[in-house]
């Protein structure tokens, strides 16, 4: 591995690792054992595509488009908030949260969340397209490439690991009061990266 794609694995890994509202759906998702193949592979897409309009020179156009980042942030606030909302009132069903399965006709659903929650997320143009977009082209050509190889290896590492790993951690979720507690916890992050949002 070259040392421009080492910096881009370790830069990837620094910005994704993270508690936000695209890691929490995609833990709960691996938790439940429901779609995470769809799942990992709309964020693990989303970044790739992401990295390389940074690394392409995107990012430059996207800094400057300050409107579209501003509409972008407040769909993502409403979207959070909605988000919130759901996972409070779920809570209150324990009994209906189930570490395993799911029902076959929400796929569809799981795919439009976690889109939302991936491209409604202006952090993720400033991110991934901008902030990665500079340091890779700060190694030149072809290292900014090599760099964005990096950066997409660190993206699938984490999200297969968090999505599918997940299970392993089932044990401790296997009561009702288990989730509730999850869905809550869920419920207060999605809320408090929508204020973050909304006031920052």
């Amino acid at each position: 591995m070259s040392n421009a794609s080492l910096d881009g694995l370790l830069t990837g890994l620094s910005l994704i690792v993270a508690i936000g509202a695209q890691n929490a759906y995609v833990l709960r998702q691996g938790l439940r054992r429901a779609y995470v193949g769809p799942v990992v592979a709309v964020c693990t897409v989303s970044d790739f595509a992401l990295i390389i309009a940074g690394v392409s020179g995107i990012g430059v156009i996207v800094q400057h488009a300050g409107w579209a980042l501003q509409a972008v942030r407040w769909f993502g606030v409403a979207f959070l908030c909605w988000y919130a909302v759901t996972s409070a009132w779920r809570a209150r069903r324990p009994a209906a949260l189930a570490a395993a399965g799911g029902d076959p006709g929400e796929g569809a659903v799981v795919v439009r969340r976690i889109m939302a929650l991936t491209w409604l997320n202006p952090h993720v143009y400033l991110d991934t397209v901008v902030l990665l977009g500079s340091i890779a082209n700060a190694h030149g050509s072809p290292g900014r490439w090599w760099f964005a190889v990096g950066a997409c290896l660190a993206s699938t590492m984490w999200f297969v690991g968090l999505g599918f790993g997940a299970r392993f951690a089932a044990g401790l979720l296997a009561t009702p009061r288990s989730w509730q507690v999850l869905d809550l916890l869920i419920a207060a992050t999605m809320l408090g990266i929508a204020v973050k949002l909304a006031t920052g």
